[in-house]
């Protein structure tokens, strides 16, 4: 069951939903990364925020911090600390634009 605040957002603008789940064909680094060649930005993002809390990256005093490794550090733009706010905007950035 979708929660009727997703419903709503997804009937108002279904193009938004689109390009969160649509798969597309990942540059190296994110490749390297995931380990697969295809996934949405969602998926990417979910899998993201699963490495960062299975490796225990969040900063113990500031959850909102994230301490990179070497790994996460190859596709956050070499950023050895990022806000959690910061996350989704650099993972879109792996997921160009596509020319309408």
């Amino acid at each position: 069951m979708v929660p009727p605040r997703m419903k709503m957002a997804i009937t108002e603008n279904p193009k938004k939903l689109a390009n969160l789940i649509d798969l597309v064909n990942l540059p190296t680094p994110l490749r390297d990364f995931l380990g697969q060649s295809q996934i949405s930005r969602l998926g990417c993002f979910m899998r993201v925020w699963s490495y960062i809390k299975t490796n225990n990256l969040q900063d113990p005093n500031n959850k909102n911090i994230v301490n990179c490794d070497e790994k996460l550090r190859s596709i956050l733009l070499g950023k050895s600390q990022i806000e959690l706010i910061e996350l989704p905007v650099l993972i879109k950035l792996h997921f160009p634009k596509e020319p309408k």
